[in-house]
């Protein structure tokens, strides 16, 4: 099996194509969802951001309160750096655990849909695929203005905010253009997913994994047969 690291920007359609892979049966880990789960009160990664940086950053009901965590990490490397690794190790934990998962099940390959793929670069050395949902600039900011009921300053300044589209698509191996009619998109969804589903990539990992359980019953096997006593 092979992973597949999925992204896009705001109002490129991201959310939509993600949707239709979903249809198509494909597996699908959402990070944003890992990300917002392994800080939970109980776990880990919960109780060193408190150690780190105090109970100000706790809610009422003691989940973390992310604005207020993002405001003290706002234009501070240093702090923003020590949120990431305390986070960043127990993501990817989650990660691996989804995938294995899926493994298991017998899926070819997995999308992670991760927003931020390009601009961290933490996780692009797992990914065997990288595919960007673009749209031109005009048609984001409409959308955007459309979606959000922005006025066309504040628009541009959240598109801003974000690593230009046109930089992630010379980075990504595959780009779903979205600029256009959706129906031109969801084909364009099908296609690339008929490319990975007959792509052979997934087979090393999974003939690896079958020649290793195949030596540990072997093993088990001579273990058994002349360990252990006879009748």
């Amino acid at each position: 099996m092979f992973l597949v690291g999925l992204t896009g920007g705001i109002a490129s359609g991201k959310s939509s194509v993600i949707q239709v892979f979903q249809q198509l049966g494909c597996a699908v880990i959402d990070v944003d969802i890992i990300a917002r789960h392994v800080v939970q009160p109980g776990y880990p990664a919960h109780r060193r951001i408190v150690e780190a940086f105090g109970t100000e950053v706790l809610l009422e009901n003691g989940d973390i309160d992310r604005k207020v965590l993002g405001d003290l990490i706002f234009n501070q490397p240093d702090r923003r750096h020590l949120l990431n690794s305390i986070t960043h190790p127990e993501i990817c934990k989650e990660m691996m655990k989804e995938t294995f998962k899926y493994f298991l099940r017998g899926y070819r390959y997995v999308i992670l849909d991760i927003p931020l793929l390009f601009e961290t670069k933490k996780l692009l050395k797992y990914m065997k695929h990288t595919v960007v949902v673009y749209c031109d600039r005009d048609t984001q900011l409409t959308r955007l203005m459309r979606r959000n009921n922005l006025s066309r300053e504040d628009a541009e300044a959240r598109i801003k905010a974000q690593l230009p589209l046109k930089d992630k698509v010379r980075m990504a191996r595959h780009v779903l253009d979205n600029s256009g009619e959706w129906s031109v998109t969801k084909r364009q969804v099908v296609l690339l997913h008929a490319e990975l589903e007959h792509s052979l990539e997934y087979l090393p990992l999974r003939l690896g994994v079958l020649t290793g359980l195949a030596g540990i019953v072997s093993l088990l096997y001579l273990l058994t047969h002349y360990l252990l006593p006879s009748p």
